[in-house]
């Protein structure tokens, strides 16, 4: 009996959890939908920039460019396979025959300069070969040509594959730079947009206050305590103060339309939610004078613009070198065999020669060298300006990081005196010893004090991101910045 009991207590106990299981469940959910949503942090901004965004994507293609100009560079050494069939009718013993060859060689070029052929002769007709004969009809074919002063080593084709070679490193450092700009400008976007909305938190607040009064003086001008005029001026100051946060909200809307240029999603701009606006962090330690100077050297081989710079030097060394080549005299080698259908019957197998010859005025070649020279003399003039540019611009950051510390102190303590004579001049309005229009002009300072506050603290956080561009630690290529495959329409 005892059992009995004590079953039908534990199912009625489990009924009751079943039954408000569903309610629990809905308890979870209610509980997990209140919670707050992530704030937008800048470095999730910064890391969707790199990403999605369509320009630093499209900077990639800078690479596939460069490799399509290598490759094309180095189609001016590509081996060729020829086959070469001639036949001439010519008059032996007197008799007119038919006699000629059939060569097919391998024609290689090196970008020394040196062209070298190689293969295999098999004569046509009633002909006497007169070098390497290999059976009856058939001879191999040996062939080189060797520039020996110009353009031995220093030539318009190697030059070019040279060139090519920089194209590579001249890619990086335009993504480097496109990365740069693009994520100083995010960064800079995403500290407007949090102002603006932290501004019109302002007004709403300030709206608040002033529709209260509204109602209050109201009120107390009904019960004939104030003058009707004091009911014209409280309201007055109410459309006074919607007006400024209409303003305030088309300016959240504008700097939430450019926020999104930044936040891709699915090749289409993402507007952020406003929900997920962060508080302004607070002001951290200024770097040390050893890190600023390590920061300062580091710059000066690091930030994109400098590093353009020695790349374009290296370009026209190439072309300086290559224009002083070209001022020395043709010398050229060459043995190869006859190709003449005519002259191989006749028994001439191979011919060998040597080529020179000397330009008297080189005005072509001067000019070049000129030219090339008064570029490399102004790239060491423009690699100076760029790394005086760099310590310029770490200064002139740290210089905005400083005063706009000591502008949130200042404006900080400017807010909390205003809200003091705010509070006081209320009191005063409350004891009838003052007017609205003294507590609208206490409200209105109080106001405008929050809101340099606010725009100091903006500032900051963009000088901040001023001094990491201005030391190159956005200058390096992200890892998903990767070319697209080129495919050929069909």
């Amino acid at each position: 009996m005892i059992r009995t009991r004590l079953f039908a207590l534990i199912g009625l106990l489990l009924m009751f959890s079943v039954a408000d299981l569903p309610s629990a469940i809905a308890a979870e959910n209610a509980k997990a939908k209140a919670l707050p949503p992530i704030p937008l942090t800048l470095e999730e901004v910064l890391a969707w920039v790199d990403r999605s965004h369509p320009l630093l994507k499209g900077s990639g293609t800078e690479r596939i460019v460069a490799r399509g100009r290598l490759l094309r560079a180095l189609g001016a050494f590509e081996p060729a396979l020829v086959n070469d069939w001639e036949l001439e009718r010519l008059v032996k013993a007197g008799q007119t025959v038919s006699v000629g060859f059939n060569d097919s060689f391998l024609d290689v070029r090196h970008p020394s300069g040196v062209r070298a052929t190689g293969g295999w002769r098999v004569g046509i007709g009633p002909i006497s070969i007169a070098d390497l004969a290999v059976g009856e009809k058939q001879q191999p074919i040996m062939g080189f040509s060797i520039p020996l002063l110009r353009g031995l080593m220093v030539n318009p084709e190697n030059a070019e594959l040279q060139r090519s070679g920089l194209a590579d490193p001249r890619a990086d450092i335009q993504i480097a730079q496109t990365r740069q700009d693009l994520l100083l400008a995010a960064a800079g976007q995403y500290w407007d947009w949090v102002a603006a909305w932290k501004l019109a938190d302002v007004q709403q607040r300030a709206l608040k206050v002033a529709e209260d009064r509204f109602s209050q003086v109201e009120q107390r001008a009904k019960a004939g305590a104030v003058a009707p005029l004091d009911v014209v001026e409280a309201n007055q100051e109410v459309q006074r103060r919607k007006e400024i946060l209409i303003a305030a909200q088309r300016a959240i809307e504008q700097e939430q339309y450019r926020l999104s240029m930044f936040l891709w999603d699915k090749d289409a701009p993402t507007t952020p939610e406003g929900e997920r606006v962060p508080e302004f962090p607070k002001p951290i330690e200024l770097p040390t004078a050893e890190v600023v100077q390590t920061d300062k050297v580091n710059a000066k081989s690091m930030r994109p613009e400098v590093r353009e710079v020695a790349i374009e030097a290296k370009m026209n060394n190439i072309d300086l070198e290559l224009a002083k080549n070209n001022l020395l005299p043709i010398l050229n080698a060459e043995a190869e065999p006859s190709r003449k259908a005519g002259e191989f019957v006749l028994g001439l197998g191979y011919r060998f020669g040597v080529e020179m010859r000397i330009p008297f005025l080189q005005r072509r070649a001067r000019g070049e060298v000129l030219e090339a020279q008064g570029k490399a003399d102004r790239f060491v003039l423009v690699q100076k300006f760029r790394e005086q540019q760099v310590v310029v611009d770490v200064d002139n950051a740290l210089s905005a990081i400083e005063r706009a510390k000591e502008r949130i102190a200042v404006a900080f303590q400017s807010l909390q005196l205003a809200r003091t004579l705010e509070q006081g001049e209320r009191f005063r309005f409350s004891m009838g010893a003052t007017s609205v229009l003294f507590v609208n002009l206490r409200e209105r300072n109080s106001v405008d004090s929050e809101n340099q506050w606010i725009r100091a603290l903006a500032d900051y956080r963009k000088a901040l991101a001023f001094y990491q561009w201005a030391i190159g630690a956005w200058g390096k290529s992200p890892a998903s910045v990767v070319p697209v495959s080129y495919r050929p329409t069909q």
